[in-house]
């Protein structure tokens, strides 16, 4: 595997992608091997309430995952890891992991990523579409709808050539069940 010391890369999967929140020198498609985007978080703060969580993004086991790899420079490195720690660490339901990804123009680093947690009481497991959409479709919180969140990460990945079936299934379910609110008597 070639990997640079002197480089330090970030992974994103979810909106980190297009709003990284640090500088950066470089930015590559890349992939992760081993680990899958799933909306597998709950969230009772930015997409939803304690009392109607929503859903957000994590990577969980299994799969790979098509995402954006960024280089920050040495002078930037501190205040990149600092920014993400405040960022993804806040209830903990992420972990800050070092992996291995896949440029696509075949090169290869060791990238920081936040996975999913899966012993963290906020990480679900194993929900269908039809489950997911249900979830979303009812959830709003601090950022705004959860329906939002999924729309906009959707156009996002298709902007930069990224299709997601799962999540897209999620929103044409979302789709339906808002369709059928807006039939009802």
């Amino acid at each position: 595997m070639a990997c640079d010391m002197d480089d330090f890369w970030v992974f994103g999967y979810g909106s980190l992608m297009w709003n990284p929140g640090f500088a950066f020198e470089e930015r590559q498609q890349a992939r992760l091997h081993g680990y899958r985007r799933s909306l597998c978080i709950r969230s009772n703060v930015y997409r939803g309430t304690d009392e109607n969580p929503g859903l957000v993004l994590g990577l969980e086991r299994g799969g790979s995952c098509l995402g954006v790899a960024f280089r920050v420079s040495d002078a930037n490195r501190q205040t990149a890891i600092e920014y993400l720690r405040e960022r993804e660490l806040v209830s903990n339901v992420y972990k800050e992991r070092i992996i291995s990804v896949r440029l696509l123009d075949g090169r290869q680093y060791n990238a920081v990523t936040y996975v999913a947690d899966p012993v963290h009481p906020q990480y679900v497991r194993g929900l269908g579409a039809s489950d997911a959409a249900r979830i979303v479709s009812g959830a709003s919180g601090r950022s705004g709808p959860n329906e939002d969140y999924v729309v906009n990460t959707i156009q996002h990945l298709k902007d930069m050539g990224i299709r997601d079936a799962l999540l897209e299934n999620i929103a044409a379910g979302v789709r339906d069940i808002r369709g059928q609110g807006a039939s009802a008597p």
